[in-house]
């Protein structure tokens, strides 16, 4: 895992990505989401969960919820087998198993080279493919895990209701900058800063649409107006979050912005990469809650409270 950290400590929009098969087919993972590769061991199962949750295992006193990803993406039924693997993984502050085929191996790609699926090949408004790779020579397809997780436990992924906890809310005009590429999440996220008085959203589906218009407005007289605070996740097709949170910060006229890294990424490795770009605050998601609280602390120390 080495060099994906020198990697992401620089920002150069690279990724490596575990690429694992089912039924034959080729998906991938970023490495920075996956512990460790297992053999399947055996599950307990749970009465009443989720059609693809096989159960519960317990590897080295950590209990750990297995999820069957070819009964999940296939809806087959398919008989555990001796060669199969659990791909174990930690995200939104969760360790979770999930069952595949093979293991095929890692490579190292762009940011650029990935690109996000169109509806012609996506379920409803936000498939479970966060986009589509190719890896020497072949076609991946890469999975949004954190979307897999909401859909099995929704109460694992983005509580709008954590809002009204924080009590009196008063309304904002401050022009938020929001670079997330899952349209489920900008939605859940955007309610939730709607609901905090924050109503003046400007939302990108990548860091490099997010890029562009902080270009195009960065020499205009009401910049501070137009870029208050920059909210950016780390995954995204084209430009991901740490080097959009470089180039920002590497911008004379730019780093002042305030920048949230919000992402199901942040751990300690993570943490030390975000604070070396210049990244203001990094929480992870799903905490929207404390996400509102950082907001107004740091357009506070801006003097735009």
């Amino acid at each position: 895992m080495a060099d994906t950290e020198i990697l992401l400590e620089s920002g150069t929009n690279e990724i490596e990505i575990m690429q694992f098969t089912i039924f034959g087919e080729l998906y991938g993972i970023n490495v920075a989401k996956v512990r460790e590769i297992m053999m399947a061991d055996k599950v307990k199962p749970i009465p009443h969960s989720h059609e693809a949750v096989e159960g519960i295992f317990k590897p080295r006193e950590i209990l750990m919820t297995v999820i069957n990803l070819p009964k999940y993406l296939t809806g087959k039924v398919d008989d555990a087998k001796e060669r199969d693997l659990f791909i174990i993984t930690n995200f939104n502050k969760m360790d979770i198993a999930f069952r595949v085929h093979t293991v095929v191996g890692i490579s190292r790609i762009s940011w650029e080279d990935i690109h996000k699926p169109d509806k012609t090949i996506t379920s409803g408004d936000d498939g479970v493919a966060t986009g589509i790779a190719q890896c020497n020579g072949n076609l991946v397809t890469i999975l949004d895990f954190e979307k897999i997780v909401a859909e099995i436990a929704p109460e694992t992924s983005i509580q709008v209701e954590e809002i009204d906890r924080l009590g009196d809310r008063i309304a904002r005009d401050h022009s938020i900058i929001l670079a997330e590429d899952s349209i489920l999440l900008t939605k859940m996220i955007k309610d939730s800063l709607i609901r905090a008085g924050y109503a003046n959203i400007k939302n990108f589906n990548n860091g490099r649409e997010a890029w562009e218009y902080l270009l195009s407005v960065r020499d205009e007289p009401d910049f501070d107006d137009r870029a208050a605070l920059l909210i950016t996740d780390i995954e995204m097709p084209e430009m991901d979050g740490h080097r959009l949170t470089k180039l920002v910060k590497d911008d004379e006229v730019m780093k002042k912005i305030p920048i949230i890294i919000f992402s199901s990424l942040i751990n300690p490795e993570m943490r030390i990469k975000g604070k070396q770009l210049g990244a203001n605050e990094q929480l992870s998601k799903p905490e929207i809650g404390r996400l509102v609280q950082v907001m107004d602390q740091l357009l506070e120390e801006r003097g735009m409270m």
